[in-house]
C-alpha cells in the first residue's frame, strides 16, 4: 500500500501558491504559466484555501463575474481537506471521492510541501498494477 510520501518521490516538489487578495485572473494567468490545474491559497505560512480551473469556470465564467476584478478569496474552496505524508493512496482516493476534489495539499506539521492531484493517484495505481503483472509473467514463465 503506498503512501503519499511514496508517491511523492516521482513528482517534482514544486508547490505553486496564491495569496487570497490576488485577482482572478493573476490565479489563471499562474496555473497556465506552470501548466497547472490548482493553486493553494496561502497567507503568509497558512493554508486558507484552494483556487481551481472549476472554481474559476463556475464561481466566475458562469456567473458573469470579471476575472480581473474577483479577489482570489471571493472564489476559493474553504475550508481545504488536506493529507499527510502517511495517508495512503486508497485513503486519498476515498477522500476525493467523498469530498468531490481533484487536489489534496499535502502537509508536513503545520506546513503545507505539495499538492496531490487525482492523476498523481491514478498514476500510482498503474504503477503498482504494471509491476503486479511483471512480476507474475516473471513467476510463471520461470
Amino acid at each position: 500500500m503506498n503512501t503519499v510520501k511514496t508517491i511523492l518521490r516521482s513528482k517534482p516538489t514544486m508547490l505553486w501558491s496564491i495569496g487570497p487578495e490576488a485577482r482572478v485572473m493573476d490565479a489563471l494567468r499562474l496555473m497556465a504559466e506552470k501548466n497547472v490545474g490548482a493553486l493553494v491559497v496561502m497567507e503568509g505560512p497558512r493554508l486558507v484555501g484552494m483556487i481551481s480551473e472549476r472554481d474559476y469556470a463556475r464561481k466566475v465564467a458562469l456567473i458573469g463575474k470579471t476575472s480581473a476584478d474577483t479577489p482570489v478569496s471571493a472564489i476559493m474552496t474553504s475550508p481545504v481537506w488536506s493529507v499527510t505524508l502517511q495517508h495512503t493512496r486508497e485513503e486519498c482516493m476515498a477522500l476525493m471521492t467523498t469530498k468531490r476534489v481533484r487536489h489534496l495539499p499535502v502537509t508536513d506539521g503545520a506546513q503545507v510541501v505539495n499538492l496531490l492531484s487525482i492523476g498523481d493517484l491514478v498514476k500510482d495505481a498503474l504503477m503498482e498494477q504494471e509491476e503486479t503483472i511483471h512480476q507474475l509473467e516473471s513467476y510463471v514463465t520461470s
